[in-house]
């Protein structure tokens, strides 16, 4: 379970990222993170993960307070929480399997992982990871040799091999078709309920985030200002996250996606 109370960021120049924000996320629970750009969702993500410091405020992992953690703690923590970034942040040079094993940087030694000799079970774990998102018979391409949806799901899979206990993902959708788009979305979901997984998902494409999240968290200027179901976002509050605009046609979308 994922904890945050409280959390506010404000940066050296006086800009106000996060003000007083604070929401709950059960296990296994998929919430997409919504607003407009500027809104304070990358920023919220950071501070989460604790690559942004935050300026007031708890986040908790389990029952573990991992704000003010020294920097030998946050090895630890980080480990349990796995990132799925948007530019897919994989090593173009390495093949699909060592950017998977990658993913147990934080658990094995120096010499392990600068020979790339992994354990047996942390190789094994890979190859049934890389079953899971469809790339078994990619596992020795490098990985500038793949689609943009094939490396997400790279990532993906990279991200599980850390055996987390959080997923944190960046717009995993932002630069792929809109077929690949909803494929990597239900693969996220399906994931996530497997293995009983809170995730956060920071996503612009609203349609997308109505259809495979169970709850959304609308930011606006660093608040939260929406936190319910899909069904539950309506032209009115959609309006409020994102200001006026002619919001009718959304709900045709998202029935015709």
């Amino acid at each position: 379970m994922l904890d945050v109370s409280h959390l506010s960021k404000t940066y050296a120049a006086g800009d106000k990222a996060l003000d007083d924000v604070s929401f709950t996320i059960p296990a296994g629970q998929v919430v997409g993170l919504i607003g407009p750009s500027g809104a304070g969702k990358s920023t919220l993500i950071r501070c989460i993960n604790r690559l942004v410091e935050p300026s007031s405020g708890t986040i908790s992992l389990s029952g573990t307070n991992i704000t003010g953690m020294s920097t030998s703690e946050l090895r630890s923590v980080r480990r349990r929480i796995g990132m799925i970034f948007q530019e897919y942040a994989l090593v173009e040079r390495l093949s699909v399997m060592e950017n998977v094993l990658s993913g147990r940087l934080g658990y094995v030694s120096f010499w392990r992982s600068f020979t790339r000799h992994y354990p047996k079970a942390d190789v094994q774990k890979a190859f049934a990871l890389l079953d899971r998102v469809g790339l078994i018979d990619h596992a020795s391409k490098r990985a500038d040799a793949l689609s943009g949806g094939q490396r997400q799901r790279v990532g993906i899979a990279r991200a599980l091999e850390q055996d987390p206990e959080l997923l944190l993902i960046d717009e995993p959708t932002a630069s792929l078709d809109p077929k690949t788009s909803r494929q990597i979305m239900r693969l996220l979901l399906e994931i996530c309920n497997e293995q009983h997984l809170p995730a956060i998902i920071n996503i612009h494409d609203v349609v997308l985030a109505r259809q495979f999240t169970e709850r959304l968290i609308g930011l606006q200027a660093g608040r939260i200002v929406f936190d319910g179901s899909p069904a539950e976002l309506t032209e009115s509050v959609l309006t409020r996250i994102y200001g006026e605009e002619d919001w009718t046609t959304l709900d045709q979308e998202t029935e015709a996606a």
